[in-house]
């Protein structure tokens, strides 16, 4: 089994990543992202990011929604907050260091949670979808957008050896999709509603989650779900 991430090396990793992060990443993450607010607009409401980061996403919300960010770097929320103020985004109603796997809201209290190239950014994965959960409202989405890592393969075997890096600079490239799938199972009030491949080459995936809302789980939409 791959090393976990530690919580000392993401903070020194994302402390590197600040200044730049938004120029190395902007342009290759932006149809990510924008994936993932369209998915989270689709229900709209209350909108809770999960490593808001640099705030880069903020803009691209439509002024109808409420968003609340949080992200464990402060660094990187210092730049959200520069990005808040300098572009007066009032439908941001705020922005708090806070631990993905402990996040500090009552249960069910956003209507959409969102985690943008996140989930394998952390050290606890499952806890931190079970958090994701908690606070989501009944028939509410967690929409995550993510590198998934091959199955088999060349890009698998790549995966594998770059792992050790990549956990250096912050992320882990192996997880694949079971390992989702299968927190999905067992957390019973969750559903895999969609798996879509993203840009670039397919190596990323836009994911939804739904929760159970009073009346039965849905199906999954389209074979996409089961991809």
């Amino acid at each position: 089994m791959a090393r976990e991430l530690d919580q000392n090396t993401l903070n020194k990793a994302y402390a590197r990543w600040a200044p730049i992060y938004d120029v190395v990443f902007g342009a290759v993450f932006d149809r990510g992202r924008r994936a993932a607010i369209a998915a989270a607009e689709r229900i709209g409401g209350r909108i809770l990011e999960v490593g808001v980061g640099t705030g880069i996403s903020l803009p691209d919300y439509a002024p109808t929604n409420r968003i609340v960010g949080v992200d464990y770097s402060e660094p990187m929320l210092r730049k959200a907050h520069e990005r808040v103020a300098k572009e007066r985004l009032t439908h941001v109603d705020a922005l708090a260091v806070m631990d993905a796997a402990r996040l500090g809201f009552p249960d069910a209290a956003f209507d959409v949670v969102v985690g943008q190239y996140l989930i394998t950014a952390v050290p606890d994965p499952e806890g931190t979808l079970d958090e994701f959960a908690r606070v989501l409202k009944p028939g509410g989405e967690i929409i995550l957008v993510n590198h998934i890592g091959a199955e088999e393969g060349l890009r698998s075997a790549f995966e594998r050896g770059f792992a050790p890096v990549a956990r250096r600079l912050g992320w882990r490239p192996e997880i694949r999709w079971g390992r989702l799938a299968q927190w999905a199972e067992r957390h019973h009030a969750v559903y895999v509603v969609e798996r879509r491949p993203m840009p670039p080459l397919g190596h990323f995936s836009l994911i939804r989650f739904g929760k159970i809302d009073d009346v039965a789980a849905r199906e999954p939409e389209g074979a996409a779900a089961g991809a």
